[in-house]
């Protein structure tokens, strides 16, 4: 265990804030075997991932952790699925390449989104219409009181738009271990609905495209539009995108002809991107920090020197500038701790 730890190097934002204490753990016992004494010693403890989702706008005074759990594992159900399991520790595009090439279907619309696996159900992930509770089975979680292993069904992990039990009530109260997934080996469901990833295929000359092509298609439509972290600092989307009642949005309608909007019922869902570029928004940068020009969605590290809470403070701005000018209020993707 290691204190006054810099966790610059452990998230995708750059930003050099310490850790009190800091440990790196490989297996489910030697994660154990540290929160045993940060029970009685320790108030606060994190878990790190990829630190693709989080921004620190103050040094952690607590035990932050950073889960090294590794291993994919295989369960054929029949001629057509499998179930795969990966532990948390696994990178979340390479455990996704790791499945396409073994020809198994259903999180190619989901490629080259940071992070690892473990953080997944957390947040729900999803892109390009599909999403983890698509083909998700159960996770294996730890119960940070008692320190004994749980299964946490679909059901039981109540996923919402990017959202899940993890972030409600369950938060602090467990770690996500291991996940696995139903997927197809033969019958695959091409999911190619999106406008951008049709764009794509025609654009590459496919006109049946398999889970292969799709996955490609996405990571160029991602890569043209996406700053990669390790080249700028950033957690891709900061925001999520507003769902809000049909009658506030045919409202909005009356004023903004060429608003953009979703329908799922009786609300709509509203891209935040557009919403932060009508306010001025894309390609804006105020001290070292910017709103980045090909996606408005992403605030960036723009001189690498930006600290957490210069990143907090611009991203506030968005929010108060597109709360004022549309009447919504814009919701933070990114942990802010």
């Amino acid at each position: 265990m290691h204190e006054n730890f810099s966790l610059k190097a452990y998230n995708t934002f750059g930003v050099d804030a310490k850790a009190q204490y800091f440990a790196e753990v490989n297996s489910v016992e030697e994660l154990i075997k540290s929160i045993k004494p940060a029970n009685s010693q320790i108030s606060k403890i994190l878990f790190l991932g990829a630190g693709s989702n989080i921004l620190f706008t103050k040094d952690f005074d607590g035990l932050a952790i950073k889960l090294n759990l590794k291993g994919i594992t295989k369960e054929i159900l029949d001629e057509n699925e499998i179930l795969v399991t990966a532990k948390a520790g696994e990178n979340w595009h390479d455990f996704v390449m790791f499945c396409l090439n073994k020809n198994y279907g259903g999180l190619e619309n989901l490629s080259l989104i940071p992070g690892n696996v473990g953080t997944s159900p957390m947040q729900n992930i999803g892109a390009y219409g599909t999403e983890i509770k698509d083909i998700f089975v159960n996770c294996q979680v730890l119960n940070l009181e008692t320190l004994e292993v749980e299964a946490f069904d679909l059901e039981k992990c109540r996923f919402g738009y990017r959202d899940s039990i993890f972030k409600q009530e369950g938060r602090n109260n467990y770690v996500i271990l291991e996940v696995t997934f139903k997927l197809t080996r033969k019958n695959h469901i091409i999911k190619t609905e999106y406008g951008a990833i049709k764009t794509e295929l025609e654009n590459l000359g496919i006109q049946n495209p398999t889970i292969q092509d799709v996955s490609r298609a996405v990571i160029n439509i991602r890569q043209s539009k996406l700053p990669d972290p390790k080249v700028i600092g950033n957690a891709g989307s900061f925001f999520k995108n507003p769902t809000i009642p049909l009658v506030q949005f045919e409202d909005l309608k009356q004023k903004f002809e060429n608003i953009q909007g979703y329908p799922k019922g009786d609300f709509v869902k509203v891209p935040a991107g557009w919403l932060i570029e009508q306010c001025g928004w894309k390609g804006k940068q105020i001290g070292n920090v910017a709103s980045h020009q090909l996606q408005s969605l992403v605030i960036i590290n723009a001189t690498g020197n930006a600290t957490g809470k210069e990143i907090f403070d611009f991203s506030t701005m968005i929010i108060d500038s597109v709360k004022e000018k549309f009447g919504i209020e814009l919701e933070s993707e990114v942990n802010i701790i």
